[in-house]
Order: C-alpha cells, then sequence, then structure tokens
C-alpha cells in the first residue's frame, strides 16, 4: 500500500469511527486572537419589536468573528439612538468608538418587515453610509448578515462574508448528512442524507449547486444537485471510483477523479455530464484535484515521487509539475481566490495541520495546531481558511485567518462533522 493510500485510508477510518447522540446542527463558535489594529465599533441595538432575531447582536457577532474590530459595550451609554439626528457623539468618542451603527426594524403590512441602518464616522460625526431592505421575517438574519458584510466593505475596503454560505458533512446515529448553513452555522438546511457515506461536497461558482459524492449504491457516485429546485444530476457513475469533483471558475465543466480506466487519475468532464476528457496518465494515485482561479491549471495530490506531494497540470492535461518539496506530506490543495496562496494539509511529525504556501515565493507557514486538521476551504474574500478538526473526541469545524491571527472553533452540538466547504458570495 503506498503512503498516499495509507493516508487516504487513515481518513476515511477517521470517518467510519464517528459515533454521535444526538442531530442537532447548531454550530457553537469560539473564538482567539484578533488583528493587530482592530476597529473600535459599537452597534447600538437595533428599535424592534416582537419575537425576532436581535439584528443588531447578529450584526456585532459577525463583526467581531472576523478579528477585525473590537465591539464595544453599549450598555453603559444612557442615550440608544435610532437615526443619526439622536446621535451625541461626545458620548460614543468618551467609548472610544470610531464607528458607530444605529437602526431599526419596522413593520410593513403584508407580513413584511423594513430594516434600517447607518453607519456614521465617530470623529468626523458623519454618516459613511446606509441602506434599507424589504424583508419577510424568515428573511431576518440574512438581512443582519448583510448589514455586517456592508459595514466591514466600508471599513475594511474588502468584501465581507457573513452573508455566504458553508457546507459541511454531519455523521449522527450512523446516518450521513450534507448539510448547508450560514457562515456562523445557523439556519443548517439537509441536502441529501443517506445511510451510506457522503463525502466531497463542492460549491459551483454561482452558489446554486453542490457537487458530492454518494456511496448510496455501494460504490463512490459523483452527483450534482441544485439547491433552489433539489433537482439532482448523475454526474459521474462509471466503472470503478468516482470521486473528488472540482468545479471549473466558470462553472462549466469539473476536475474528477476515476479508477474505470486504471488506477485513480484525474478526468475533466462538462457539467451536464458529457465530454469526459483525460488529464493525467501516469502509473500513481493522483486524486484531490483543485482548479486556479484563472481556469489555466488544476493542482492535485498524487504519490507520483513516493510519497503524498503536491502537483499541477494544465487543465488541458499534460506534463505535471511539482509544487510542494517541504514536509514529509502535502496533500488536499485549496486556491486562495485572488491565486496567489495556496492552503493544503501537511504531516510532520506524525500531526495533520493546515498550511499555507506563497506561491510566488514557495514560503510555507503552518496555520491551525491540531494534530488531525483536514479539507481546507477558502472564505470567498481570503481573509479566512475553513477546515475540519478533532475536539473532544468527535469532529468539529474550526477556522484560522491567512495571516493566523484569528482562530475559531465551531463546535456542533452533539455531532461530527467534517469535510467543509466555504461558498462564494451571493449577489
Amino acid at each position: 500500500m503506498s503512503a498516499l493510500q495509507k493516508t487516504i485510508l487513515s481518513m476515511l477510518l477517521w470517518l467510519s469511527a464517528f459515533v454521535t447522540p444526538t442531530a442537532h446542527a447548531t454550530l457553537e463558535i469560539e473564538i482567539s486572537g484578533g488583528s493587530a489594529q482592530q476597529i473600535p465599533i459599537a452597534v447600538v441595538p437595533f428599535a424592534q419589536t416582537g419575537n425576532l432575531a436581535k439584528v443588531s447582536d447578529v450584526v456585532a457577532a459577525d463583526l467581531r468573528r472576523s478579528g477585525l474590530f473590537r465591539v464595544l459595550e453599549t450598555a453603559g451609554v444612557a442615550n440608544h439612538p435610532t437615526e443619526l439626528s439622536q446621535v451625541k457623539y461626545g458620548e460614543w468618542s468618551a467609548l472610544q468608538a470610531q464607528a458607530l451603527v444605529i437602526g431599526r426594524v419596522e413593520p410593513l403590512s403584508g407580513n413584511r418587515l423594513k430594516v434600517s441602518f447607518q453607519l456614521a464616522d465617530v470623529l468626523k460625526q458623519q454618516q459613511l453610509t446606509s441602506l434599507e431592505y424589504n424583508i419577510t421575517p424568515n428573511q431576518l438574519r440574512m438581512t443582519a448578515h448583510k448589514i455586517a458584510d456592508a459595514i466591514y466593505q466600508k471599513l475594511t475596503g474588502e468584501a465581507g462574508i457573513f452573508a455566504s454560505r458553508i457546507a459541511y458533512i454531519n455523521k449522527s446515529k450512523g446516518r450521513y448528512a450534507l448539510q448547508v448553513a450560514d457562515a456562523d452555522g445557523e439556519n443548517p438546511q439537509t441536502v441529501v442524507s443517506s445511510n451510506e457515506p457522503i463525502i466531497s461536497p463542492a460549491w459551483s461558482p454561482d452558489g446554486n449547486k453542490i457537487a458530492y459524492v454518494s456511496f448510496e449504491k455501494k460504490k463512490p457516485i459523483i452527483f450534482v444537485q441544485s439547491l433552489m429546485t433539489g433537482q439532482r444530476l448523475t454526474l459521474a457513475n462509471f466503472k470503478g471510483n468516482n470521486s473528488a469533483p472540482a468545479w471549473s471558475p466558470d462553472g462549466s465543466k469539473l476536475a474528477i477523479v476515476l479508477t474505470h480506466a486504471a488506477n485513480s487519475q484525474l478526468y475533466a468532464i462538462e457539467s451536464d455530464g458529457t465530454g469526459l476528457r483525460q488529464l493525467t496518465k501516469s502509473s500513481a494515485i493522483d486524486t484531490e484535484p483543485n482548479w486556479s482561479p484563472d481556469g489555466k491549471w488544476i493542482f492535485f495530490t498524487s504519490d507520483r515521487g513516493g510519497r503524498p506531494q503536491i502537483y499541477k497540470v494544465s487543465s488541458m492535461g499534460g506534463e505535471a509539475q511539482r509544487v510542494t518539496f517541504e514536509g514529509v506530506n502535502n496533500f488536499s490543495p485549496r486556491f486562495s481566490p485572488d491565486g496567489k496562496l495556496l492552503a493544503m494539509i501537511r504531516q510532520d511529525d506524525g500531526k495533520f495541520r493546515v498550511a499555507l504556501q506563497d506561491l510566488a515565493n514557495g514560503q510555507v507557514q503552518i496555520l491551525s495546531d491540531g494534530a488531525q486538521d483536514e479539507s481546507p476551504s477558502f472564505a470567498p474574500n481570503g481573509r479566512m481558511i475553513l477546515y475540519a478538526t478533532r475536539a473532544g473526541g468527535r469532529g468539529a469545524l474550526a477556522a484560522v485567518s491567512a495571516d493566523g491571527r484569528v482562530k475559531q472553533r465551531l463546535s456542533e452540538s452533539g455531532g461530527d462533522v467534517r469535510e467543509p466547504a466555504w461558498g462564494p458570495l451571493l449577489n
């Protein structure tokens, strides 16, 4: 058995060993660390009535979770404005706030709500941005995430990712489920479930579909499922194993791994399941493809050098080139959205940890501190990396910033989770 086969087998054994008592899917978030220069911001409780999600609480939690903001306690301030005309800037300046968020939630006819907010610069005493949303009550949390995104982008110049979604595999009571949740772990929805393993979820670039591998027919088959309609396409059911789907940047095709002709090799296939084309031809095991953002390259894991390392091949196929040279084993390559960084899992001293390689200079930084970390996935703005780890004897999700300063633990209550994938930004 090759080193790569042993590595994959160990991860599959980890999956099969999961035992969980419940199917509760809420993710609990713990945060450690932060940016060296956090922006002090005050999020005033929004004016709202009824038993609804507190918009300001969600906004504050999102900003705090990014590690770039120091969310200030506002309970000690007597004046809680809901309009800029009511703001007494001296009070917020005394609190050392540089930015101030105020807003309200108002009922409209037809069981709808108007959510409005304003972001102010405390030092300059002027408005930075404001928005209004006409929504249904079940859109309240997502609207709060969009408000946090607007604040984040205005104050940092980068796109926010709070309104994006994550996918992951949850195993409970011997049953597997592919679930999709908000980026903070709330509102989990089951896309598909089975008594047989489900692995390798992969988002389409538009966020409307997920490709995954299911063993429901006693062999690995790749499916593509619409999140809007639930319609499911059998993408690859060739002889042997069908695995590791990865979307091209334009969503027109996928890279997949097949064993139908020999050992595991990379292929490209159109998103409708036609036009199969072989990309690699070797006597090694080639697996875990990932497209470069420009669509020119596919990075993958191979043991063609004797141990698992990361290689790249033209998206048209051809000769492979080795990418990683440090570390005992490297696998699971994942590109940052700008194509400058490569996240991976590095095995050294018996530990599997998330590493980040600068593709320009080759420098590598170890980001996680677990012993069984796996499946790194970049946030759509490239700021954070989501991954799976082990905590308290069960699977958990965690995240780390690309600079290593901010660490999060997203532990599912009563469940074992793994193989996370961070979805794209939604329009």
